[in-house]
């Protein structure tokens, strides 16, 4: 979908849907971000609320009435929606700020009297809807569809074919994992259990799709008896051999649109059904609940799928070390073409031409399937957006001075990546130093934290903001995020924060085999953003009088910019932390290179 850059198209919309309102008897409409399954990122076809607002961001909703526009979004978004909405008439509501209330808040403000609230059920969580539905005291159009007959070039429902994930990769057997969630279930005391969310069905069946880019899922409602299962999908999907194969494991295939009215059917057989209310939509829940008892929880699978097997771990390990040598071959091709620059060559490179050249160089790596994310190429001033990515029509030329913040990673058989590296690109100021000096000590306190188990992400989160917040500086996000093993980037349900939001953010302890990002990072409005990032995996360290003890190994390989380093910052355990994380990275990588790349590898993991 193309980006909108003219505020009038945008007008124009909104005045369409306002008209679509009116008709339909609705005064307030809701349009989240999410497709019917409660996905991250959403595939063209669901982007919606980006067809109304211009905002490509992966997270915002629009709240629409006859007269006012509001989107709200997360600090990772702030500078960019703020760009991107400027002139629509839309007022932004930065969430989480001191004076601008939640949305049910707002919403709050808006209902009353007779007024009617509508939205898409299909793409609204279950607890959202039902808090709505409670503020507008019941009068609701959950069946609203607020660009009827008003997107005519809309993108095709997503049906891409389904490929399995053999064992030899996922380490364990779809009957396996099926057997685990019958006896959750049993613990719970249901005979079913629904799951709408495509990462868990994925997971569960070890199968993988292109539904979702970047995200290798496949559009699916999954329901689980007691000895066999439904899964609703695409039926031309599926080969003849992943059919027998689902078959043979007790899991029958049914089309895709007859869900809603088969999960009816199921759930009027049933006492109780488990399913997970965040990640199954309004309408759905509302289905089973009409028919019999529901049993709300989290889906089993999710921490399931987050504590990573033997087999996941040792693919999760070899796949960073190609990843990371692809990283480094960036870096070096960056580094170089600065140097011409800087002594006079004429070369015009952009965010998109860098962003372009290190995709092209994971794409080489054999099991390769997809990037794990658009790459986050920001130059300069377009750094301190947390999610800007570059476009044709909005990107930064390159110039040897300043730097480059990269977020990248890769969706491979083996497993999924995802790394930030920021690279001086010629001089840089004392300020860009110090921040990123301290930046690096953050993300090695992190990363070489030992703790016992039992302590979650708000625990260890200060580790990473000690140094920043000793000089008073923060970062608007979150310090990290669980990732998935060839499923999405950011998975439940572990994670690093110091902000709760209980009901809405709350993270798991960490557990022996979970992967979590550990990337803080400074932003400076107008001026320049650094990130450092990397993957570890939590493992056990040992036990003794004190309880069982914890530790993380860091899964990304990739050198740390020494040209960005000032010592002065660092207390001598921080530069022992990372002349012995330089070490284990020149160990890695150096069979994956040549023999001049090797003496490069060797010079920038030297010791300082």
């Amino acid at each position: 979908m193309p980006v909108i850059t003219d505020p009038e198209i945008i007008r124009d919309r909104l005045t369409a849907v306002r008209e679509n309102m009116q008709r339909e008897g609705v005064d307030v409409c809701v349009v989240p971000t999410d497709d019917f399954h409660q996905s991250e990122y959403s595939g063209a076809y669901f982007q919606t609320r980006r067809y109304l607002t211009g905002f490509t961001g992966s997270a915002g909703t629009l709240v629409l009435s006859a007269d006012d526009a509001a989107l709200f979004t997360d600090g990772r978004y702030f500078v960019q929606a703020a760009l991107q909405i400027k002139g629509t008439g839309i007022t932004l509501m930065k969430m989480g700020q001191e004076g601008v209330p939640d949305m049910m808040q707002y919403l709050a403000g808006k209902s009353g009297g007779d007024r009617v609230i509508g939205f898409d059920g299909r793409t609204v969580a279950y607890g959202s809807g039902a808090r709505m539905a409670e503020i507008f005291g019941g009068h609701v159009r959950a069946d609203f569809d607020p660009v009827k007959g008003l997107w005519p070039d809309r993108p095709p429902f997503p049906d891409s074919a389904v490929y399995e994930l053999p064992e030899r990769w996922t380490g364990e057997s779809r009957s396996s994992k099926l057997s685990r969630i019958r006896a959750a279930m049993a613990a719970s005391g249901c005979g079913a259990s629904l799951v709408a969310s495509l990462d868990d069905i994925a997971w569960i069946l070890n199968l993988r799709g292109n539904d979702v880019e970047c995200n290798p899922v496949f559009m699916a409602y999954l329901w689980i008896g007691k000895e066999t299962a439904v899964l609703f999908a695409n039926e031309d999907a599926f080969s003849a051999q992943i059919r027998g194969e689902l078959e043979a494991d007790g899991v029958g295939l049914k089309p895709y649109a007859d869900a809603y009215e088969e999960i009816r059917e199921l759930a009027g057989r049933e006492h109780c059904v488990m399913l997970d209310p965040r990640r199954t939509n309004f309408r759905l829940v509302s289905i089973v609940a009409g028919e019999c008892g529901v049993y709300q929880c989290e889906n089993p699978s999710v921490l399931m799928k987050a504590v990573k097997n033997d087999t996941e771990t040792a693919c999760l390990k070899d796949v960073h070390a190609d990843d990371g040598a692809a990283v480094f071959r960036f870096s070096l091709w960056l580094k170089d073409q600065m140097r011409r620059m800087a002594a006079g060559e004429d070369i015009c490179i952009t965010e998109l031409d860098a962003a372009d050249k290190l995709d092209s160089l994971r794409a080489q790596i054999p099991d390769f399937i997809e990037l794990s994310f658009p790459t986050i190429s920001a130059y300069g001033a377009n750094a301190a957006q947390l999610h800007y990515a570059p476009t044709k029509e909005n990107c930064a030329r390159l110039r040897p001075e300043g730097m480059l913040l990269v977020d990248s990673g890769g969706q491979y058989r083996r497993g999924t990546t995802d790394i930030t590296r920021t690279w001086a690109l010629g001089p840089v100021s004392e300020d860009m130093k110090r921040h990123f000096t301290l930046t690096l000590a953050g993300m090695l306190a992190l990363g070489n934290a030992h703790f016992l188990k039992g302590v979650d992400g708000y625990g260890l989160d200060i580790l990473a903001r000690g140094p920043l917040w000793n000089e008073h500086v923060d970062y608007r996000c979150g310090t990290g995020h669980g990732v998935g093993f060839c499923l999405n980037v950011h998975e439940a349900p572990n994670g690093f924060r110091w902000h709760r939001i209980r009901g809405v953010n709350e993270l798991a302890v960490q557990e022996p085999g979970m992967v979590t990002s550990d990337e803080p990072g400074v932003y400076v409005d107008g001026q320049y953003g650094i990130r450092i990032e990397n993957l570890m995996l939590c493992e056990k360290d040992l036990t003794n009088e004190y309880g069982t003890w914890l530790k993380f190994r860091f899964l990304t390989m990739v050198p740390v910019d020494r040209d960005l380093i000032d010592k002065k910052y660092l207390r001598q355990e921080d530069v022992t932390r990372l002349n012995a994380y330089h070490r284990q990275v020149y160990e890695t990588l150096a069979p994956k290179l040549t023999e001049e790349e090797r003496t490069q590898l060797a010079v920038q993991t030297a010791p300082i």
